[in-house]
């Protein structure tokens, strides 16, 4: 049986080089999907797929891994991938769900929905960071694939500019964690937040500094999240009443968040 030759994908081929050479080799649909919000301690997590046209059409003036760009560029970006994509995706992981499921198993789930609910079905995926089984598509986990990937990228700011937005909404439903700027994320304002106000039905209580601060952190990630977190009953601790913000279709970078990978959240030491 004859080897077929070796794919060599060149750095300076740039951001959309993987694909071409994939396309190259007879992938045609290549697939990214990324996500938002893993490292944050509230609000929802967010995945996204995205399916670029070959060619100059596809090449978007700027695209970049979604952290590195500026509020206006993403937004910029986010509009142009939607009206030039061949198919994209978005699906929308609640606080709730992350609390009941853990946060990797969300992740993989929300990305394997993602790819699954692209109008044209991939020939090749690529993912950032983590393998998404169960496409029947081939696929490549890249590191950080959202810098390497066009495709990824074009998913990572899907995911981001939908998550910020659902954010700012947040914060008029939940007024007084400062949503609308730190994004859910663990900063000076957020913790100074949590600790005067205690936690919203927004916060993922899985995580140990949410869990702290609402006297649960003594149970089981799992069990953390109480009765009256639930979105269908009002918290009774300094909640405003207030609509959240359902599944969505379709700042300044964040330094790294002190909590919300997975050790963190089961209790251990980063």
């Amino acid at each position: 049986m004859l080897t077929p030759p070796r794919t060599v994908v060149r750095r300076e081929g740039g951001l959309y080089a993987l694909e071409r050479a994939l396309q190259r080799r007879g992938f045609r649909h290549v697939a990214g999907a990324d996500e938002a919000g893993r490292g944050a301690c509230a609000g929802p997590l967010v995945a996204a797929a995205a399916i670029l046209p070959e060619g100059r059409r596809g090449e978007i003036d700027g695209l970049a891994d979604s952290k590195l760009l500026t509020p206006a560029s993403r937004e910029r970006i986010h509009d142009e991938v939607v009206a030039r994509a061949l198919a994209y995706a978005v699906v929308v992981i609640p606080a709730e769900e992350v609390d009941e499921r853990g946060l990797h198993v969300s992740n993989l789930a929300a990305m394997r929905r993602a790819l699954a609910s692209l109008t044209i079905r991939p020939d090749y995926v690529l993912t950032d960071g983590f393998g998404v089984d169960g496409l029947d598509v081939p696929g490549l986990a890249v590191w950080k694939g959202d810098r390497v990937a066009a495709c990824v990228a074009a998913a990572s700011v899907l995911a981001k500019v939908t998550r910020d937005r659902m954010m700012v909404e947040l914060d008029g439903a939940f007024p007084g964690y400062g949503f609308a700027e730190h994004k859910g994320y663990i900063t000076a304002e957020h913790t100074a937040a949590l600790r005067d106000r205690g936690p919203c039905r927004e916060h993922r209580f899985s995580y140990v500094n949410v869990a702290t601060v609402s006297g649960r952190d003594g149970a089981p990630p799992r069990a953390r999240r109480p009765a009256d977190a639930r979105r269908d009953e009002p918290m009774e601790r300094s909640c405003p009443p207030g609509g959240t913000v359902g599944v969505a279709l379709g700042e300044q970078p964040q330094p790294p968040a002190s909590v919300g990978e997975d050790v963190v959240m089961e209790g251990g030491v980063r």
